[in-house]
């Protein structure tokens, strides 16, 4: 059975479906993925510190948006193996770099976390 892709939307319509379609998958992530809700824990506590101990705006700015890289790396994470896991079950070792790949990246991002923190708070 062959399935149709939806009509596009334009204009309003548009953004309004990208928004519910965004929704979603935060929605998802928040429900099922385990490191998602640890970073989202992560941005809870840490964000309004960072909010407070920045001294300027831009200290201010890196301390949280370091935090939200980490999310939408974490995202992007998630929907590479959700991908590879559709693509099949068995050992791949293109598939396994394909997640091991998207696991650097969030392992990079929280890197840039620690490093950022210590530069602006500490030296």
């Amino acid at each position: 059975m062959k399935m149709s892709l939806p009509e596009r939307k334009t204009g309003i319509s548009r953004v309004i479906a990208a928004t519910r379609d965004s929704l979603r998958g935060l929605s998802l992530a928040a429900r099922t993925e385990e490191a998602f809700k640890q970073e989202c824990l992560l941005f809870v506590l840490l964000a309004p510190l960072g909010a407070w101990l920045g001294e300027t705006e831009i200290e201010k700015t890196l301390l949280v948006g370091v935090l939200v890289i980490v999310l939408i790396v974490e995202l992007l994470n998630t929907a590479v193996e959700a991908v590879v896991d559709r693509v099949g079950a068995e050992f791949n070792e293109l598939s396994r770099q394909a997640k091991d790949l998207g696991s650097a990246a969030v392992f990079l991002s929280l890197v840039s976390v620690i490093f950022t923190w210590l530069a602006i708070l500490i030296f």
